[in-house]
């Protein structure tokens, strides 16, 4: 963002209690970029009560009157330190949202907050990802980060487009994932060590449908990670 001049476009993928937006906000006033923010969830719920409870929960810094408008309106336009912020928030189902022909603006970044594939396997399937790959702009370099580092989540980003790597720890977790429309967006990307270890892994195969399974790599989606540009390049540069 601190580099970019034009309007820089994030989409947040699971408003949830707008943790993840509000600490984009509080972390970016002084990068003087518009950003227009774009929330997803299909539900206002966990919001709704975060808000009402904002000052217990200490995360909303001052931005309490921009949520309330988010929730009551759909959308919020307000000057943020040295920036214009454009938030709006879209209240639907992502996976059917994502088969549809859209207006929104291709992200810079994307801020990837679902429940975990257990419990709401419909936001972690292979066609998901590739629809979302699919309204990138080849032309617009842009990163997902998300809390996962399952070798089902690194797959499934593989297999629909992404380039893939290690993100930082975060909370209780290690690592992350971050996944991008080009290579040179990762400082630790995965390689074909990686991969050997993904094959004998008894969760790896990718979910095609929106019911939660464990299995092991097959062998058309090992045949498909071996031909992806991402361990052709890196064939030689193990980590």
């Amino acid at each position: 963002m601190a580099a970019h001049q034009n309007e820089f476009v994030v989409w947040d993928v699971g408003l949830g209690a707008a943790a993840n937006a509000l600490t984009l906000l509080r972390l970016t006033p002084d990068v003087p970029c518009p950003l227009r923010l774009v929330s997803f969830d299909d539900t206002a719920g966990p919001a709704e009560f975060a808000l009402q409870h904002a000052a217990e929960l200490g995360y909303f810094a001052g931005y309490e009157l921009q949520v309330e408008s988010l929730l009551n309106k759909g959308s919020v336009h307000f000057v943020d330190g040295a920036r214009e912020v454009s938030w709006s928030f879209v209240k639907t189902d992502f996976p059917e949202w994502l088969k549809r022909p859209t207006e929104s603006s291709a992200a810079h970044a994307i801020m990837f907050d679902a429940f975990s594939p257990a419990r709401n396997p419909a936001m972690w399937t292979l066609p998901l990802f590739t629809n979302l790959f699919n309204q990138l702009d080849p032309n617009r370099p842009c990163n997902l980060t998300t809390y996962s580092r399952s070798t089902m989540l690194r797959v499934t980003l593989l297999l629909a487009g992404f380039f893939v790597g290690r993100g930082v720890a975060t909370g209780l977790k290690e690592e992350t994932t971050v996944a991008a429309n080009s290579l040179s967006l990762l400082d630790e990307p995965l390689d074909r060590r990686w991969l050997e270890r993904a094959q004998r892994s008894d969760s790896a195969d990718p979910l095609h449908e929106p019911a939660y399974r464990q299995a092991k790599l097959s062998l058309d989606s090992l045949q498909k990670l071996e031909r992806h540009p991402q361990f052709c390049q890196n064939a030689a540069e193990p980590k």
